[in-house]
């Protein structure tokens, strides 16, 4: 399992194929092509991408997977 890029927490459940949720920090993660992406969850349940804020907080080690 992987920890959370934004909270760097460990309760990520998955809710769908390739498709996970922090309970710390509630926001949706995918991982595509060993990279993670990541997403806030809207009122009306669409997605928003959160991608362009972690590209220039972190570096691409911290948003991959193996």
């Amino acid at each position: 399992m992987f920890s959370c890029p934004n909270c760097k927490g460990k309760d990520i459940g998955k809710i769908g194929v390739n498709q996970f949720y922090c309970w710390n920090c509630y926001i949706e993660l995918s991982v595509s092509k060993g990279k993670i992406h990541t997403h806030q969850v809207e009122e009306d349940g669409s997605l928003s991408s959160l991608d362009d804020l972690f590209d220039d907080l972190f570096d691409d080690n911290e948003r991959t997977i193996g």
